[in-house]
C-alpha cells in the first residue's frame, strides 16, 4: 500500500465494517472524517483511560491488544466501554491482512462487550510490522475506582489463575516448530491455548464487588515486576512465597527450555489484588471456578521479599521481560 492514510475505500470495507458491537453510552463512534469520539456517562461516573502497544507478538494481535487494554481498565475496578486503535501499518501489509487484524480485534471486542469508537489507520515505512496502539476507555462509580496505591500492611496478596500465561502462549505459537522438536505436540498446543484465560474481567468483577483496596494487572515484567509495581505505588513492602505462586507444567518446561525465569514473563491473564481477608475472596472466586490463590502479605516497610524454602531473595524493579529474551534466540536452538 502507498505511505499515507489508509485509503477510504479501505478504511470503509476493511475497517469500519468490521467494527459491528455497539455500547449505548457511545454518543459518536467510529466514522469517516470523525477525529473525536463520544461518551455520555452518569454524574456520580468517572472515565477510565488507559493505553497500551502492542509489540511482543504478531499473530492474533487484534486479540491481544483488545485483551490487554481492558485488563488495565477493569483492574481499577471499572466496567470497559470502548477502545480507540492506532494501526501504524508497513507498506508490505495487504489490505487482506488489514481486515483480517480487524476481525480479530472485534471478535475480542464483541466477547466482552466492548466498542470500537474511534482511532486512526496509517501506512508509513516507519514500521517494518502491524503496531497497535491501544486506548481503553471505562467507566466506575466515583466510590467504586480502584487505585494500585490501594494496598495497606496487614493484608493479604491475592493471585488469580496462572503466571506466564501471556508469554509462554506467544512463545508457543511464535516457536511452534521449533518447540514440536522438543515437546509433545500435546503440550505445544496446551501452551498456545493458554491465550483464552487472557481476560480477567471476571475476577476483577468479583474482587471489586468484595471491597479489595488494590487491583494490578500482571503484564510485562511478570509476577515479581508487578508485585514490585504495587508495592512501590502504596509505598509498603511484602513477604511473598514463592511456592504459592500458581504455575502450569507447560510454562516450567517451554521457559526451561528457553532459559528463562517464568516469574518476569509476561502475565496478562493473571491479577495480583490486596485483600483484608483473602482466603475469604479466593472462595468467592472458586464459585465462578476461578482458581486463586493466597500468596503473601502486605507489610510496613519498604522490604519487597520472595520466600522460597527458607531462601529470601529482594524484588527489584521490573527488568526487560523475559519473552524478548526468548524471541532473539529465534535459530540459536535445534
Amino acid at each position: 500500500m502507498k505511505i499515507g492514510k489508509v485509503p477510504e475505500n479501505v478504511l470503509k470495507r476493511s475497517i469500519l465494517k468490521q467494527i459491528k458491537t455497539s455500547r449505548p453510552e457511545v454518543l459518536m463512534g467510529a466514522g469517516v472524517g470523525e477525529d473525536c469520539a463520544a461518551l455520555a456517562l452518569e454524574p456520580d461516573e468517572v472515565m477510565v483511560l488507559s493505553t497500551d502497544p502492542i509489540t511482543g507478538t504478531s499473530k492474533d494481535m487484534g486479540r491481544w491488544a483488545v485483551m490487554i487494554s481492558a485488563n488495565d481498565i477493569a483492574s481499577s475496578g471499572a466496567e470497559v466501554i470502548g477502545m480507540m486503535v492506532c494501526a501504524m501499518l508497513p507498506p508490505e501489509i495487504t489490505e487482506a491482512e488489514i481486515k483480517e487484524i480487524m476481525q480479530d480485534l472485534e471478535g475480542a471486542c464483541e466477547e466482552l462487550g466492548i466498542q470500537v469508537i474511534g482511532g486512526h489507520t496509517e501506512v508509513t515505512d516507519a514500521v517494518t510490522r502491524p503496531l497497535l496502539s491501544i486506548t481503553g476507555i471505562g467507566k466506575v462509580k466515583k466510590d467504586r475506582f480502584l487505585a494500585t496505591k490501594g494496598a495497606r500492611p496487614g493484608q493479604d496478596i491475592v493471585i488469580t489463575k496462572w503466571v506466564g500465561l501471556e508469554g509462554t502462549s506467544i512463545l508457543a505459537k511464535e516457536r511452534k516448530e521449533e518447540l514440536l522438536k522438543k515437546f509433545p505436540i500435546q503440550l505445544v498446543e496446551e501452551a498456545a491455548g493458554y491465550d483464552a484465560y487472557l481476560s480477567i474481567l471476571s475476577e476483577a468483577a468479583i474482587a471489586g464487588k468484595s471491597g479489595v483496596s488494590a487491583m494490578h494487572d500482571i503484564t510485562e515484567g511478570g509476577v515479581f515486576g508487578a508485585l514490585w509495581e504495587l508495592a512501590e505505588s502504596a509505598g509498603v513492602g511484602l513477604n511473598i512465597d514463592l511456592k504459592k505462586l500458581p504455575i502450569r507444567q507447560a510454562t516450567v518446561e517451554i521457559c526451561n527450555y528457553f532459559d528463562i525465569n517464568p516469574y518476569e514473563l509476561m502475565s496478562s491473564g493473571s491479577l495480583l489484588i490486596a485483600a483484608d481477608n483473602g482466603h475469604d475472596l479466593v472462595r468467592e472466586l472458586e464459585k465462578e471456578q476461578i482458581p486463586s490463590a493466597v500468596i503473601g502479605k502486605v507489610t510496613e516497610g519498604n522490604d519487597r521479599v520472595v520466600i522460597n524454602d527458607g531462601e529470601t531473595r529482594f524484588l527489584e524493579p521490573p527488568k526487560t521481560d523475559e519473552l524478548y529474551k526468548a524471541l532473539e534466540r529465534q535459530g540459536e536452538r535445534s
